[in-house]
């Protein structure tokens, strides 16, 4: 039984209409990218969120750890809005990013 492989054309035969699905979803090089790892920024908030209920660090460093994990998740989310390699990445950037400075600055 032979492997199916499913290339995708280059971007500059692609549709790169905002309409369709794959301009949202890949990259210039025509990969499809949702999600990428490591991230350092969302490795420290998925640790904070991890510690953070275990309530092993106390009640004041675990505000602390909080911060940290919000700003970090702050961080992660501006990489995206600017950097994401397509529109989807860019767009989940200010969906996460609009509401965690609304609880920063509401």
């Amino acid at each position: 039984m032979a492997a199916r492989v499913t290339t995708v054309p280059p971007a500059s035969t692609r549709d790169r209409s905002p309409l369709s699905l794959d301009w949202w979803v890949r990259d210039r090089d025509g990969k499809l990218v949702l999600a990428q790892w490591p991230n350092p920024a969302l490795g420290v908030w998925l640790i904070s969120i991890i510690l953070g209920p275990t309530g092993l660090l106390g009640p004041a460093r675990t505000e602390t750890l909080t911060a940290i994990g919000q700003g970090a998740l702050v961080v992660w989310a501006l990489d995206e809005l600017i950097r994401g390699v397509n529109p989807f990445r860019r767009l989940l950037g200010a969906a996460v990013l609009v509401p965690q400075l609304l609880i920063l600055f509401g």
